[in-house]
């Protein structure tokens, strides 16, 4: 019996319930909270014309809907607010509902609040959906009964009636859905940080706290795999509430899990256990290999060795990262359209051993793009642009030019459209190069999403 989720349901039937943003997570709590007896009222600054499939499918959950560009002035007399993640916590309608004792949450801190089970979760600026996806495979793998969701696309709250406390729960968390949490998983990851979504978190430091409320609220007993390579992450051992782990790449580490030579191991400090040697990786990119490390320090203590392997040998990556989507007449195509940052890119560009044929540009998350200037001189032949941020890698471009001198062969195209970006670099291709789509910016002015954006490539590319 769960006895939390038991006293949820109690509490929050009858209520006066408000659900602000219509999207993923939020279809399937609506439907949830529903059955519970909740009297609902769904928000989106959609207007009412582009959610009418939305609405008509909840007539007959007597569910009421406030739309359009003055969505939140009806944010009036609720019990309980559930904020969508990528909104901030401070409007000043949410403010001055809390204010009048509405409780503001989110589906995803219920979730913590009522799970039976174990909870791994994963967050990071990048890595984030393979180390998760790796840990929920190893654990899989094992043969635990597991279920995957969060960042990854797929709201558990409303499944909550069937996970069992012998279950495991597997999670990728964003800044946005850690920004607001007051409880942590058992076992917690961090992949890295760098500067991310600085177009909704106010300041890099907000942002890296909004991480750290992955581990802020664990107990002694509880566990956190931390990235040694990376400044940021490596210092929050100093906060750490429980066991903490590293993994590194490129150090010597005396626990955790590390490189030795081009085999992945796992040191506990008195021995050292081999894993897998890094040739055995089918995905490409040094990054995956600190993926597999960061995911093996998460699950050592639950899975064999044997089980890990055999994950490490079989899994061929996540769609839209790094994604060979054909060959044409000797040209390559990558799909790597999960790269909404440069440091992601930088890992996509990095994994190729010659230099490519690089797409990218998109919507302007306010981050500096100064950092791609290395990477684009050593990497890339040719520069297809799109986008908000095109005018900022041009310039991180010309701007490594003219201090190293390097580069000046590199073609620099600007398009308008996916379809014309994805010709241009066609035309500027022969046979036995890479074209890769790595955007190094987030999807949101041409797109509704990456995964948008990426089925897009493809099926341009496919239909040549």
């Amino acid at each position: 019996m769960n006895i939390k989720l038991n006293k949820f349901k109690e509490n929050i039937k009858g209520k006066s319930v408000a659900i602000l943003g219509i999207g993923i997570s939020h279809i399937p709590l609506i439907r949830y909270l529903a059955k519970l007896g909740v009297d609902i009222t769904a928000f989106d600054k959609s207007d009412e014309s582009k959610l009418s499939d939305v609405i008509n499918e909840f007539k007959d959950l007597n569910v009421k809907f406030s739309v359009g560009d003055d969505y939140l002035k009806n944010l009036v007399g609720f019990d309980i607010i559930f904020k969508t993640p990528g909104m901030r916590f401070d409007l000043p309608e949410i403010e001055d509902a809390r204010k009048k004792g509405a409780q503001v949450t989110s589906e995803m801190e219920v979730f913590f609040d009522v799970c039976p089970a174990q909870i791994f979760a994963v967050t990071g600026s990048d890595g984030k959906t393979t180390t998760t996806t790796l840990i929920y495979k190893m654990l899989k793998e094992q043969g635990y009964n597991c279920w995957l969701g969060g960042n990854i696309g797929n709201p558990l709250l409303d499944k909550i009636d069937e996970i069992k406390d012998t279950d495991k729960v597997v999670l990728e968390l964003s800044s946005f859905q850690l920004h607001t949490m007051t409880s942590s998983p058992q076992v917690a990851v961090v992949t890295n940080l760098s500067p991310n979504h600085l177009d909704m978190h106010k300041s890099m430091m907000e942002y890296i706290e909004a991480k750290k409320n992955i581990f802020l609220h664990q107990s002694d007993n509880d566990k956190l795999i931390l990235n040694f390579d990376n400044d940021i992450t490596r210092n929050f051992i100093k906060e750490a509430k429980g066991k903490t782990v590293y993994f590194s790449r490129v150090n010597n580490i005396d626990s955790g899990a590390k490189m030795n030579g081009e085999m992945l191991v796992y040191s506990s400090g008195k021995d050292t256990k081999e894993i897998a040697k890094a040739s055995d990786v089918i995905i490409p990119g040094v990054h995956n290999i600190e993926n597999y490390l960061a995911a093996i320090a998460a699950v050592i203590d639950y899975v064999d060795i044997d089980a890990i392997k055999r994950v490490v040998t079989t899994f061929r990556g996540v769609e839209h990262r790094i994604e060979l989507v054909r060959e044409l007449d000797g040209i390559k195509f990558y799909n790597d359209s999960i790269a909404s940052s440069p440091s992601r890119t930088i890992a996509g560009l990095n994994s190729f051993k010659q230099r490519v044929i690089l797409i990218a540009g998109g919507y302007d998350k306010n981050i500096p793009y100064d950092v791609l200037g290395d990477v684009l001189v050593n990497k890339v032949k040719c520069l297809v642009l799109i986008g908000q941020t095109a005018p900022k890698i041009e310039q991180a471009l010309k701007d490594e030019i003219n201090k190293t001198g390097k580069g000046k062969d590199i073609i620099v195209v600007r398009c308008k459209t996916m379809k014309e970006a994805v010709e241009k670099a066609y035309e500027n291709a022969k046979s036995g190069d890479i074209i890769t789509m790595s955007p190094a910016s987030a999807s949101f002015d041409m797109f509704k999403n990456f995964e948008e954006r990426g089925n897009l490539f493809k099926n341009i590319v496919n239909s040549m």
